[in-house]
Order: structure tokens, then C-alpha cells, then sequence
């Protein structure tokens, strides 16, 4: 390689050894491999991971994968970035050092081991969340370690003692990870766990709050049983905390997320949707539908097609004078899911209403609809939308092409 110096776009150059020999770009976390070669972390890591057994520059096997922060030569690109502010550089952090095994264990032991003293507990579940905060390396060596088994009974095993700190706190960290299907079913099957979790969604702590809900939709999701998912799905307090989340903690950003992703979890079974609808799950629905990102709005315009498929959730969400407007407005806005989703809704409520019908074409549904039909979306958005077209023709305007012989929508496939 030339050791030669690069320009930069921003009028400063990088010295040749502050890049990565892999990626080529100012290294944020030199290590030093057993080979005396130094590359940044992220880079070297994953060219491990690969498959690949050999040092990138010398081509020599690699002998020990032990990557060994090169504290001196980060020092110097951080001075190096500081003496360059004026171009435009930022200062990269100091890296958080991985958590080695040993102390991972040694948490998890002194957490679960009830002989301990209470604060020693506390400390150790604390210091694991932080490790795990810290990156998606720690999650995975965490929970490698069994941690999912042992949170879970220290969870449900300290419940009694009126939501102890020591479970809140195990329940903060077990909703950093995705459980296994034997694991949601220890859970799911057990009414005490169930009723418990609920209790929490009600509890003064807005974190807890979300942590049950987070939990809940953990399980439910990874549970295949339909029985066990109603072992959950039955209760009414969840569909009501989960609703009262999604409607009044919309200053906690992880609220949205967590309450959409469980609503839609939960209105995933039929029988259940009606405890949905009676919690006000619709209306809310229509009411953060604005407020919303990409992938929770898709969630959240599926949840909506759902509720539509009950005469209940249908007439409630076409009681909420947004609905039709929000949902005509969302087609082709956000992706092809959220316009399927979209057009199905629109399609259940149009079917069973006039007024609907009337507010539709009122927001332009026509327009878009046409749209729709001649664009690369999905082809099940497309007979959706052909099946609207011709719910609506009724309703169309006497100038509108909908009336013209040249525009055909007689060709609906079914479902």
C-alpha cells in the first residue's frame, strides 16, 4: 500500500496510518491483531466473521483472534481530530471496552444467587443492563450465558414482593433480548406471570410501563401456540394498558414503538380484537397515525386493517371523522405494506359504510386508487385497490373518469 497521503472532500488528509486497512477510512477503535497488524474494530470483526482465518495484510493465519485496543495510536487520531476541528473533524470517542466473559459470568451469578444480599443483587442486574446498553456484542455474550433463563425467574420468582426493584430492574434487561419459544411459553402459560405483567402496565414508573408491554409483545410474537397466545391475548387490562400507553405516553419515545408493535401482536388473533376495539385501541390508532415512523406506521395501519375485519372495530374507526382522510392520504406515501394496509382498510370500510364511501372520494381516494393500479406496488395492494374502485363507482362525480367507458375495473381477483 502507498504510503502517501489522501484528500479529503473537506480540504484536510487523513495520515495514511489513521485508516483502516479494510475499510480505508480514520479508524474510531484501533485493535491490534496477533499478527502486529492494526485495523479498526468493526472492520476486523467482521471480516472474521466471514469466514476469513487470515490477517488482511501480511495474508498470515491468524493464530488468535484476541483483538487488543491500540490505546496510543486511538490517542493520536484523537488529537489529530481535535487539531483539525477547524475542518469540519470531530473528536471520535473513546470506545467502550467489550465485557469479557469472565465478568459477565461472575454478574449473572451473584444475580441470581439468592444467598446474596439484595443490594449485591441490585448492583450486578444494574451493571449487566449496562453492559448490554453498551453494544449488540454484549447483548449476544450476555445472553449466551444463560441470562434469559435466570432473569426470567428472578423476574417472576422476586413478583410477589409488590414489583421489587430486583425485578423491575431484570425485566429492563430482559427486554433487550428476543426469547426463544420454550422461554415465551414459560411465560404464556403461566396465569400468575401473565397477571403480573399486566399489573405492570398500570404502574406509576413510565419505563416499567413500557417494559411489561415490551415483554408482552416478546411473548406473544414468539409464542406458536394459539392457546398459550390466549392465555394472553384474553386479558383485558393488557389490551387497556397497552391502548392507555399508546395514548398518553407519546412524550416517551419508545412508548410508540413498543405499544404499536403489542397491539399488533395481540390484534393478530380474530377472537381477541373485540377487547381491542373496547379499549379504545381504533381511535387511538387514527390519533398517533401522524406521529409515527416508516416501520410503525406500517404496524400501525396493519393493526387498523385488522380491527377493520370485526363490524365493531369497523364502525368505530369509521366513527372517527380522520380515519377515512388519514388513511386515504397514507396511500403510496410510505411503502408498498403501508399502502396494502391502507387500501384493505379503506376497502372494509367503504364496503360497510356510504358515508365512508362519500368521505373517500371527498379526500381524493379516486386519484389515488388510479394511481395505485398503474404503479409497482404489491399485486395484492393493486386487486384491493380494484375492489375499492368498484365499491366506489356509485359514489364517483359525473365528470369524474371513473364514468368514462375507457377505464375498466371489472377484473377483480379474490382474496
Amino acid at each position: 500500500m502507498p504510503a502517501s497521503l489522501e484528500p479529503l472532500d473537506l480540504g484536510v488528509q487523513i495520515p495514511y496510518h489513521f485508516r483502516c486497512p479494510i475499510s480505508l477510512e480514520l479508524m474510531r477503535d484501533p485493535v491490534t491483531v496477533c499478527t502486529g497488524q492494526t485495523y479498526d474494530r468493526a472492520s476486523i470483526e467482521s471480516w472474521v466473521a466471514t469466514g476469513n482465518s487470515t490477517c488482511p495484510v501480511t495474508r498470515a493465519t491468524l493464530t488468535d483472534f484476541t483483538l487488543i485496543p491500540n490505546h496510543t495510536l486511538r490517542r493520536l487520531i484523537q488529537d489529530w481530530c481535535v487539531a483539525n476541528r477547524a475542518f469540519g473533524i470531530e473528536r471520535i470517542p473513546t470506545p467502550k471496552q467489550p465485557a469479557e466473559p469472565a465478568l459477565v459470568r461472575s454478574l449473572l451469578n451473584q444475580a441470581s444467587s439468592k444467598s446474596n444480599p439484595y443490594q449485591s443483587r441490585l448492583s450486578a442486574l444494574r451493571r449487566l443492563r449496562g453492559l448490554a446498553r453498551d453494544s449488540d456484542k454484549n447483548r449476544s455474550l450476555i445472553s449466551s450465558h444463560n441470562a434469559r433463563e435466570i432473569l426470567i425467574n428472578v423476574i417472576f420468582s422476586d413478583s410477589e414482593s409488590d414489583a421489587s426493584e430486583l425485578s423491575l430492574e431484570s425485566l429492563a434487561l430482559l427486554v433487550m433480548f428476543q426469547l426463544t419459544e420454550s422461554e415465551c411459553a414459560s411465560i404464556a402459560s403461566q396465569p400468575e406471570r401473565v397477571g403480573y405483567l399486566s399489573n405492570l402496565l398500570f404502574h406509576s414508573s413510565i419505563e416499567v410501563r413500557v417494559n411489561s408491554a415490551a415483554l408482552i409483545e416478546i411473548v406473544v410474537a414468539g409464542t406458536k401456540s394459539s392457546d398459550l397466545r390466549a392465555e394472553i391475548s384474553n386479558v383485558d387490562e393488557i389490551f387497556e394498558g397497552v391502548t392507555d400507553i399508546l395514548r398518553n405516553l407519546n412524550s416517551y419515545p419508545p412508548a410508540l414503538k413498543i405499544s404499536i408493535r403489542a397491539l399488533f401482536a395481540l390484534c393478530l388473533m380474530k377472537p381477541t380484537r373485540q377487547k381491542a376495539v373496547s379499549a379504545g385501541a381504533a381511535e387511538t390508532l387514527v390519533d398517533r397515525l401522524a406521529d409515527l415512523d416508516k416501520c410503525d406506521a406500517e404496524r400501525a395501519l396493519a393493526t387498523i386493517e385488522l380491527l377493520c375485519r370485526i363490524p365493531t372495530g369497523c364502525a368505530a374507526l369509521a366513527a372517527h371523522a380522520l380515519t377515512v382522510p388519514l388513511l386515504v392520504k397514507k396511500i403510496l406515501k410510505i411503502s408498498d405494506r403501508a399502502t396494502e394496509y391502507a387500501a384493505g382498510a379503506l376497502l372494509s370500510l367503504c364496503s360497510a359504510s356510504e358515508q365512508s364511501q362519500r368521505e373517500a372520494v371527498g379526500a381524493g381516494v379516486l386519484t389515488q386508487l388510479l394511481l395505485l393500479v398503474q404503479s409497482d406496488c404489491t399485486e395484492r395492494a393493486k386487486r384491493k385497490a380494484q375492489m375499492l374502485l368498484k365499491q366506489l363507482r356509485d359514489s364517483w362525480p359525473e365528470d369524474s373518469i371513473g364514468n368514462s367507458d375507457d377505464f375498466v375495473c371489472s377484473e377483480v381477483v379474490p382474496f
